[in-house]
């Protein structure tokens, strides 16, 4: 197909969802409902359409003026939604650039939907017990051969730089990205929930039953919950040192996505005699259910609420026909010392897949002013 058959405009929400919503990578960063969330970018609703004017791929783009410049960077969130195996992969950019320019926009910023490479955990575990033998340091899942990895992926990493595309650095803990580079995800396809139970380790078993047995109950919360969720989140984020969003972007969150879809975004409370001892926001679209926050008391946690939590989330994603229940941002090191590899240990322990996507990739629209605003964001 030649460059030119293909082209891209902006189309209705209706006609946006109705095509989304059957895609295998659609998510929830690509949702209408996203661009309500995020309300200090302004935003399109973009469609690719072949020679015989067919809906054939889509993107939401995100746009952020540049201070004092009538100039926008352009970012795609997990996205865009298009036909990543294909073998000519500049059929679909030229068009969007071409839109793009039109929108006065100097740069774009996108993370592709796609997998590298996935390891398993009996893999991961194998390491790390070479990684405790023989006191190894810095290793990190880069130097564990894959269980898996995509052919189809160096070609296209290729053809993405032939283009012009810049690859963000590969290095840091994984967190560098806007989006996590490395995501822990628990396949749930053509399996049982006793299948999946029996694969989590002894010890999350254990604790799942103990959290029962103990009377911890988790619940679906409402719009009302949220305050408490947030009180909660606002606990974790001073324990565990990060930053956390205001309310107003949780209710916002809420609300869009709820509009969108009653089984987009689920609130969970899990509490012991009334106390709240661990709240999540769950996401699910395209039979993919996304853990998306978490937040736990400093209390109480000998009752194994995070657990107790997880096993719902993951049960309620299988009744909704998910084929992946996603517990999303890990680090890749293997630093058992390190702060960050408790992220690792405790979903390694519910037993899915550590995968590594392509990451966030660039392109210069108008290099200059692309290079001027990188050197600005490196000093900030």
């Amino acid at each position: 197909m030649s460059v030119f058959m293909m082209h891209v405009e902006t189309v209705s929400r209706e006609d946006y969802l109705s095509f989304i919503e059957k895609q295998e990578l659609g998510n929830f960063l690509q949702y209408p409902s996203w661009a309500e969330v995020k309300t200090e970018w302004r935003n399109d609703l973009l469609g690719w359409f072949n020679e015989h004017k067919e809906m054939v791929g889509c993107g939401l783009v995100l746009y952020r003026k540049l201070p004092g410049l009538n100039k926008y960077l352009a970012y795609i969130p997990r996205g865009p939604i298009i036909d990543w195996r294909t073998k000519d992969i500049q059929q679909w950019f030229e068009p969007l650039f071409e839109y793009l320019r039109g929108q006065n926009v100097f740069s774009v910023k996108m993370d592709p939907p796609v997998v590298r490479a996935r390891w398993k955990t009996p893999t991961i575990k194998r390491y790390l017990k070479e990684v405790r033998e023989h006191n190894l340091k810095d290793k990190t899942l880069w130097d564990v051969g894959p269980d898996e990895v995509d052919p189809h992926v160096e070609y296209l990493q290729q053809a993405l730089s032939d283009m012009g595309w810049k690859k963000k650095g590969g290095d840091g803990d994984g967190f560098s990205a806007v989006q996590p580079q490395f995501v822990f995800r628990l396949p749930l396809k053509g399996r049982t929930l006793d299948d999946v139970f029996a694969g989590f380790h002894t010890n999350w078993r254990r604790n799942v039953r103990k959290a029962e047995k103990q009377g911890v109950e988790v619940t679906v919360g409402g719009a009302e919950d949220l305050q408490e969720f947030y009180d909660l989140l606002k606990v974790t984020a001073e324990r565990d040192k990060f930053m956390v969003r205001n309310f107003a972007y949780f209710q916002r969150m809420y609300q869009a996505l709820k509009k969108e879809d009653p089984n987009r975004i689920k609130l969970y409370m899990a509490r012991y005699e009334g106390e709240l001892l661990a709240s999540t926001l769950a996401i699910h679209s395209n039979d993919h259910t996304w853990y998306l926050y978490g937040a736990s008391s400093n209390e109480k946690r000998e009752k194994m609420p995070n657990h107790a939590i997880q096993w719902r989330m993951i049960q309620d994603a299988h009744a909704l026909g998910a084929h992946t229940y996603d517990f999303r941002g890990i680090s890749h090191t293997l630093d058992e010392s390190s702060p960050l590899f408790g992220l690792l240990r405790f979903k390694l322990g519910f037993g899915g897949e550590a995968c590594e996507m392509i990451g966030e990739w660039d392109y210069p629209l108008q290099p200059l002013l692309h290079w001027a605003f990188e050197m600005y964001m490196k000093k900030r």
